[in-house]
């Protein structure tokens, strides 16, 4: 699937501009919100934008490097576990979910478990969790390929029921690790500067983690951003990748969560750098790689309330400020309209 982006219309810019200029309050006083609608005025191209049925789509999936439990502190059939939590509302963000009305969907993008297509929960498994990334990429490019699609495919069923707001989540134990080679991959970084926690490493055990991912990251050599979510990624991963790159296509508002999601974004980002046009970044998570890739992108996030669980619970969190932004735009009095003096 290809995907085609084109950068913002900036044709409007100016005169959403001069439309939150005129409202009933100081230049510039409402901070961020402005900058934000401002953005999502371009990306719908109207100085009136709506959004329309929030979603958020939760990629679920498993890690080869798991099953031996040398990088992650719970073992891989948490995986699975959290999955039944998704879909019997018990998880974070079902409840951040209820909370602000959003939409959530499960999907099973390749977890180690037959669900045997139990309600609720989307299957689009391309295999029962991925290869171990010690020995081998942990997955083929057709395999890569085919997550990526599945990703659009979805994104682009949840946009004709009418979103056009849109964020991402995952979970998949061993996850975190694959976020920090793709981290280290596509910024440059040194490993050992993107490896953090995840599910709760703490003293020896990062650094047991730290020196394994240094040798899987010496291992490969991808050459395009397709080889390297094949090498080190998840399926979750690689199916978020497609979903952002298809949001964007869709001139969809994309709300960027943590660290997993941001390098879902970096992948999509090195096959279309127009791609960060769409996304608004909801908060800072404290898993130590995700400044790092912010400040790789250059964006500051929303929100720095010390998460780091992932689900998509930063966007949950995040949202009701993009809800906040649009509000004011459309329905904050002028100066003219209440009758209020000007400084001019």
């Amino acid at each position: 699937m290809s995907f085609d982006i084109t950068p913002l219309d900036k044709s409007l810019e100016n005169t959403i501009q001069h439309k939150i200029n005129l409202k009933t309050k100081p230049l510039g006083s409402l901070g961020i919100l402005e900058k934000i609608a401002l953005q999502i005025g371009l990306i719908q191209n109207t100085k009136h934008p709506i959004l329309q049925k929030p979603s958020i789509l939760v990629f679920v999936g498993d890690h080869g490097i798991a099953e031996k439990g040398e990088v992650n502190p719970y073992p891989q059939i948490v995986t699975q576990q959290m999955v039944y939590n998704f879909l019997s509302g018990g998880a974070a963000i079902n409840s951040l979910c209820d909370q602000n009305n959003i939409n959530l969907r499960i999907i099973d993008a390749g977890v180690n478990h037959n669900f045997n297509n139990i309600k609720g929960l989307i299957d689009a498994k391309v295999a029962y969790g991925t290869k171990n990334y010690q020995t081998e990429p942990a997955m083929s490019i057709d395999q890569c390929n085919t997550a990526i699609d599945k990703g659009a495919t979805i994104v682009l069923e949840t946009f004709q029921n009418g979103c056009n707001v849109i964020g991402f989540g995952e979970m998949g134990i061993g996850n975190s690790s694959a976020a920090a080679l793709l981290m280290a991959h596509f910024t440059k970084t040194p490993i050992i500067e993107c490896v953090g926690a995840g599910t709760g490493a703490q003293g020896e055990a990062i650094k047991i983690k730290q020196n394994i991912l240094e040798t899987v990251f010496k291992k490969h050599f991808p050459n395009t951003p397709v080889e390297a979510l094949a090498s080190f990624g998840g399926f979750e991963i690689a199916m978020i990748t497609g979903a952002i790159l298809k949001a964007a296509a869709l001139k969809m508002t994309v709300i960027i969560d943590g660290f997993i999601v941001t390098a879902a974004l970096l992948s999509a980002y090195a096959i279309n750098e127009n791609v960060l046009d769409y996304c608004i970044f909801a908060h800072t998570s404290e898993e130590q790689g995700h400044q790092k890739m912010l400040n790789f992108l250059g964006k500051k996030p929303l929100l720095s309330l010390g998460m780091r669980l992932g689900e998509g619970t930063g966007v949950a969190v995040a949202y009701p400020i993009l809800e906040s932004a649009v509000t004011f735009l459309n329905n904050m009095a002028s100066f003219e309209e209440a009758e209020v003096a000007t400084n001019e």
